[in-house]
């Protein structure tokens, strides 16, 4: 019997080896050659067919041939992740960023000298401008010595929290609830259809890897980055995170030839960071965590691995009190870690993808980046935790001895080089990270065809809007409705506080500009924050510190000016886990989003959609209990006033109302 399925298998192998269907070959300098009738691109143009360049053969096996052709520069080149330059002059220049184009002459220079094949755009423009600028940066490749296709990557585009250097705006693409808004639906086909929707954009504009998902564990309330993950609960976050790389490679066994590659980030315990203070910044490189609470952290990655993710980015932070296999791993960020990539990842988990340093671990951490006195210049970015005293060409080597197979932001090909011609490195071992590289770009079919049809961008971008509106709805959380005042009926006067009138206008309410005139009030807020490092890039730009409401603040004494004459409907915006405790008997119902516009918010508000979220958190019941938590711990502050799974059905009234 054994045998026998031996030589079945054996056969349907060669049957679909042999298959031999013509694909779209896509050209702009290289020219074809023709064998047995079927035509390839003459990417070498040595006049004939090499096997990676034969769409015939497999990804593997054209992959071992092209890393055969490579130079030590070319490998060395393939390990580098670099930004696309922008056009736009100031300060966002140096990370990409641009509302025009890419600066080509400046890519040319990366690509015909120092190698590089892989790169993330930060571009924000209309999708057909990115699908044109995307398409112009594949022929400058062409011209290059193998014709080596770009991989092209971005952080997430689909959502509404906007922090440069970790998502771009949405733009044309259509705008989904953060990834919390996923979880609180708790349902893995909703994750699978969003990555479906956002593979099909991204393809569309010649996007072929995505930044994600993050399947950190969020323990820590004031953490910062918690809006990008699945919430709290480690089996909810290991099944979304499954269902999130399903639908981006295009199918739960791994990358497809219409997928886009998947890097699931941050390995690993990035949640658990001590007061909530973020690994982007020096203040917040430690987290402190230990073996048990580790073992927690993991189980997101596993629903990962279950889908056969082709990426995997390591974290910035060094981890205390962690030990593998017995021994106390190296206090290093995560990126250099020898125990926590070849040991931890490769080794006990079996991993084989690729393995991307996140951005600037090599750079060096200056006066600027270390205590900025004034505000941090892009030029001082760097996040080299635990290897500050290392020499920059020192940091390159340990990272490729811990495990990586590219590094993020940087375009240092040179220093590669000169470590193999200085022995410290073998050729070999910069091989094997340039065929990992390659396999993906083989298996996306980029050989082929790096092109997009930029006209047809413009219908695939934003065409599953409606479903993305629908979801910003569904996913929010309805946790006080006070004498069932939800929904409101047509031709209610209404106070409106950070909702536009003309919205409300197109749902037949009324809006007032008195609270006293008024029948309720609808008040939309944010989680309160505080920037506690001004002068830090990062920090910033993100929210930190407390989580509750104060007198004096804008937002409560909005709340209780109103409160004071009417009943209020309270719109907050969970991208951290709100104290909510003040604001208890000051409103009448409280309806938490995860990132929702005037329309979805309004959508449940009247009745035309039911918020069908629950908490992917518990809510605090006070800022003394958020200090008093573990960081590394799920859940665990002290009498929370909302538990995790917290969430009322709000009743509908029917057939909706016609929009005006």
């Amino acid at each position: 019997m054994i045998e026998r399925r031996s030589i079945l298998a054996a056969l349907a192998w060669g049957a679909a080896a042999t298959a031999q269907v013509q694909p779209v070959l896509g050209t702009r300098s290289a020219p074809i050659v023709v064998q047995d009738g079927l035509r390839f691109r003459d990417l070498d143009r040595n006049g004939r067919l090499d096997p990676y360049e034969d769409w015939r053969l497999s990804p593997e096996r054209r992959a071992d041939d092209l890393v055969g052709r490579m130079t030590l520069r070319e490998k060395a080149g393939s390990m580098m992740h670099g930004s696309l330059p922008g056009l736009d002059p100031g300060p966002g220049a140096a990370t990409g960023a641009s509302t025009d184009g890419y600066d080509l002459p400046a890519v040319e220079r990366l690509v015909a000298g120092d190698a590089v094949t892989s790169f993330i755009t930060r571009l924000a423009v209309p999708p057909v401008r990115l699908a044109e600028q995307n398409n112009a940066v594949q022929a400058i490749a062409e011209r290059g010595r193998l014709g080596i296709p770009l991989t092209v990557s971005t952080d997430p585009r689909h959502h509404f929290q906007f922090v440069p250097g970790a998502s771009v705006v949405a733009g044309g693409f259509t705008q989904w609830p953060e990834t919390l808004g996923f979880a609180a639906l708790r349902d893995p086909a909703r994750v699978r259809r969003f990555a479906e929707v956002a593979r099909a954009e991204y393809r569309a504009v010649g996007i072929h890897q995505a930044l994600s998902p993050q399947a950190d564990l969020a323990t820590e309330p004031r953490w910062s980055r918690m809006t990008g993950t699945f919430g709290a609960d480690p089996a909810l976050a290991r099944d979304m995170v499954g269902a999130y790389v399903a639908g981006f490679q295009g199918g739960p066994h791994g990358l497809a030839p219409d997928g886009v590659l998947a890097v699931v980030k941050h390995w690993v315990g990035y949640g658990a960071e001590p007061d909530g203070l973020d690994g982007h910044n020096r203040y917040g490189r430690v987290a402190r965590i230990g073996d048990a609470a580790l073992a927690r952290h993991i189980v997101p990655f596993l629903g990962a691995f279950d889908a056969g993710v082709a990426g995997v980015m390591p974290t910035y932070v060094i981890l205390s009190d962690v030990t593998v296999d017995g021994r106390r791993i190296e206090p290093v960020g995560a990126g250099f870690s020898r125990e926590l990539l070849t040991g931890l990842l490769r080794g006990r988990y079996g991993y084989k993808g690729i393995i991307l340093s996140d951005w600037a671990i090599t750079n060096d951490c200056d006066a600027g980046c270390r205590d900025p006195q004034a505000p941090q210049r892009v030029s001082s970015i760097a996040m080299p935790w635990g290897v500050e005293r290392l020499a920059r060409a020192d940091r390159f080597v340990k990272g490729v001895e811990a495990g990586l197979d590219q590094f993020g932001g940087v375009t240092e090909t040179d220093l590669l080089v000169r470590a193999v011609h200085d022995g410290r490195l073998l050729e070999a071992r910069l091989a094997e990270s340039a065929r990992r590289v390659l396999v993906p770009k083989f298996r996306m079919g980029l050989f082929e065809n790096p092109y997009v049809d930029a006209a047809r961008a413009a219908a695939v971008v934003g065409a599953a809007a409606g479903e993305a509106a629908r979801t910003q709805a569904e996913a929010q959380v309805l946790l006080r409705n006070a004498h069932g005042l939800l929904p409101l009926r047509a031709g209610a006067r209404v106070f409106l506080r950070g909702v536009a009138p003309a919205a409300a206008r197109a749902y037949g309410l009324v809006p007032v500009d008195d609270p006293a005139a008024a029948e309720v009030a609808l008040i939309r807020t944010q989680t309160p924050f505080e920037t506690l490092h001004p002068n830090h890039f990062f920090g910033s730009r993100q929210h930190e510190g407390r989580l509750d409401f104060r007198a004096g603040d804008p937002d409560f004494e909005g709340v209780k000016r109103a409160a004071a004459h009417v009943p209020v409907v309270l719109s907050i915006i969970l991208d951290r886990p709100a104290v909510l405790t003040a604001l208890q008997g000051e409103t009448s119902a409280i309806l938490a989003n995860f990132g929702a516009g005037d329309a979805a918010v309004l959508d449940v508000v009247t009745g035309r959609a039911v918020a069908r979220g629950r908490l992917p958190f518990e809510l605090p019941s006070s800022m003394a209990a958020v200090v008093a938590q573990d960081p590394a711990l799920p859940d665990d502050s002290r009498a929370p006033l909302y538990p995790f799974g917290a969430g009322l059905i709000a009743p509908s009234r029917g057939p909706p109302l016609v929009r005006r």
